[in-house]
């Protein structure tokens, strides 16, 4: 397992038992703000996951089909590297 992919994992790992903390709160009543600040730490440990990922995907798929003659290959990773980004900023 790449570096890369244990600290993605490690990432997922932490947000899903963060998560899990936060329904904790809400099912408990908890502070709203309080909820809502934890929830934004769920979100940043995702976003960070999302970013080792898409960094290494640009580092490896990307790059290998951008050193192709094949146009269709090439294209295809456009489409789908700004269909995921399309994905992230909604």
């Amino acid at each position: 397992m790449t570096d890369n992919k244990k600290a993605v994992l490690i990432g997922l790992k932490k947000a899903q038992s963060h998560l899990n903390k936060v329904i904790a709160m809400v099912e408990d009543g908890h502070y709203c703000i309080d909820v809502m600040q934890q929830n934004l730490a769920v979100i940043g440990l995702l976003r960070s996951a999302h970013q080792t990922l898409m960094e290494n995907h640009l580092h490896s798929c990307f790059l290998s089909a951008m050193k192709t003659n094949n146009q269709a290959k090439k294209s295809k990773m456009v489409e789908e590297i700004l269909s995921v980004t399309k994905l992230y900023n909604k």
